[in-house]
């Protein structure tokens, strides 16, 4: 490890021998451009970086987080794509806080230090239009695999709503893997005769939707948002399915999941769409350092490609997203090259991109099932599509805006 760090270093600029880097003036604004976002009270970092008493103490980690490029998450390779919520440091950016840390972690004089940042309170989003919240806390046992909980949650809402923006807020987000919310259209027949606001397992087979989705939630993704004239429908008369996979910590707690929306000032004229591709009927054999494991598909109608998130398990090794226009090859949408299972993004475009008709989208994820990967639980076995992390997923996420009266049931009408 030592000698790769080096090497790494060695293949960056010589620091200048200049007036060294010191807190409030150099490095304070980097953190809160890239860090504060996570690394403030209330958020998921479990330090926080606003000032120089919070972030001397972790001065060696930030080098070392820094210079392996784990800080701040972001895993796109950026030989593909532009994205516009790209989190990345800038070689400046990365040279400052190294010369920082290497000169000592001065702190200089607070009077160089810019405007605090003014980060909402409670919701990343802003206050809230409408708060859906769990009608009681789910108990999380200290030990043990727990199977994932669905929450049928009513909106009661007598009009069609359009959502702006979206966020999920567990209330003891480190226990949350994971949150998916479903949007179920009034008369589905999905989870028919389950009580509301209980929570309750299900086997794979009955999870199956072809609902839409309001948001995944990952660590590193607990909102979401869409330009004015973009939003999400949520019809008169929707319930709101949240499942949620816990994982336990050695300790018993509970989670209460709110949900916050804000709607739309006025009827947008593109609906968003979230869809997904994926494989189920995979087997990685034991040992297998490299395993490949693809899909594809074609769009049935023009759509606006807004973004992309990739999904695997512990096995996960890496994940691209590639595109064919008809009558062309394919080009490489999104590389993600060092997946990580704990930190799972949503990657937005910087320019959205327009598929007609008959587009190809393909997805490979690539698993790692050998001895070398520290997070395997077990090199030794031959592993299937599975909800657990120990089991392994092959899915690519991918949002789409589309003319705002198509919906997902007619989006799949293919065009004769």
């Amino acid at each position: 490890m030592l000698r790769w760090l080096v090497s790494l270093a060695a293949g960056l600029p010589a620091l200048a021998a200049t007036t060294p880097p010191v807190f409030y003036k150099d490095v304070l604004p980097i953190l809160q451009n890239r860090c504060q976002e996570c690394h403030r009270p209330g958020e998921i970092a479990p330090m926080h970086f606003l000032s120089y008493a919070d972030t001397r103490p972790w001065a060696k980690a930030i080098r070392e987080a820094v210079l392996t490029r784990k800080m701040p998450p972001w895993f796109a390779d950026p030989q593909f794509g532009h994205f516009a919520n790209d989190r990345s440091l800038s070689r400046d950016e990365i040279e400052t806080l190294l010369h920082w840390v290497d000169a000592g972690a001065l702190e200089g004089s607070p009077k160089d230090a810019p405007p605090a940042r003014a980060w909402p309170a409670g919701w990343n989003i802003g206050t809230p239009d409408a708060v859906l919240e769990m009608p009681h806390a789910i108990p999380i046992p200290a030990s043990g695999a727990i199977e994932y909980q669905y929450i049928i949650l009513p909106t009661r809402f007598s009009e069609d709503k359009w959502v702006q923006q979206v966020e999920v807020r567990p209330s003891d987000a480190a226990t949350v893997h994971h949150a998916v919310v479903y949007i179920r259209d009034p008369g589905s027949d999905w989870l028919q005769g389950r009580p509301s606001g209980e929570a309750f397992a299900l086997p794979i087979a009955k999870s199956l939707t072809t609902s839409d989705i309001l948001l995944v939630y990952t660590p590193g993704n607990s909102f979401d948002g869409w330009k004015p004239g973009m939003a999400k429908k949520i019809k008169a008369g929707s319930d709101l399915v949240l499942q949620m996979h816990y994982t336990a910590k050695g300790k018993p707690t509970a989670d209460r999941t709110r949900i916050g929306m804000i709607f739309a000032k006025e009827t947008p004229k593109q609906a968003v769409l979230t869809l997904q591709m994926g494989n189920d009927k995979f087997v990685i054999p034991p040992g297998e350092a490299n395993y490949r494991v693809p899909v594809s598909g074609t769009l049935p109608n023009d759509a606006l490609l807004i973004s992309l998130f990739p999904h695997m398990h512990l096995r996960g090794k890496a994940f691209e997203y590639l595109v064919a226009m008809p009558n062309s090859g394919f080009t490489t949408l999104l590389r993600v090259s060092n997946y990580d299972f704990n930190w799972q993004l949503n990657y937005r475009l910087a320019q959205p991109l327009l598929l007609p008709a008959g587009t190809r989208l393909a997805c490979a994820g690539y698993f790692d099932n050998s001895a070398n990967n520290p997070r395997n639980p077990d090199s030794q076995a031959e592993v299937r599509f599975g909800e657990q992390s120990w089991e392994e997923m092959m899915i690519g996420f991918f949002d789409v805006a589309v003319d705002a009266g198509i919906d997902k049931t007619t989006f799949f009408q293919r065009r004769r």
